[in-house]
């Protein structure tokens, strides 16, 4: 039996979005059986990477839950959809990098969880680039 794995995908043509436009799109479990999932959640997030501390902050959140009455049924995509902050911007540096996500976590039965993870590009900022002196 293969490992169970989440897919995510973005609706549009791109990974790159402006504040204040609106992210939507799909994932699906596979590999899991009906009844397997126990819950589902599905964040948009930020996080950073780098020299020094990190940070991470969620900015929409959705959780199903099948001890709530929720239906899930991991041969069925499911959506999401948000409208993107102001900030902070996706940003690609030198000493520490700024990433957006989608994070889709399912935890299973018997104690297994599965994550799935699609970045993409708040605003269109460019990398830094280092010149040879």
């Amino acid at each position: 039996m293969t490992d169970p794995v989440v897919t995510i995908r973005f609706d549009g043509s791109g990974r790159v979005y402006q504040p204040g436009e609106t992210l939507s799109g799909e994932y699906r479990l596979a590999s899991v059986h009906i009844g397997a999932v126990k819950a589902v959640e599905v964040s948009v997030l930020w996080y950073t990477e780098g020299k020094g501390d990190e940070d991470l902050a969620v900015h929409e959140f959705w959780r199903l839950d099948t001890e709530q009455g929720d239906w899930i049924d991991p041969t069925r995509p499911g959506r999401f959809s948000t409208i993107l902050p102001r900030s902070p911007l996706s940003y690609d540096g030198l000493i520490m990098r700024l990433r957006w996500c989608v994070r889709v976590r399912a935890f299973l039965d018997r104690g297994k969880e599965v994550v799935g993870q699609k970045v993409f590009q708040l605003s269109n900022v460019p990398a830094v680039k280092v010149s040879a002196p």
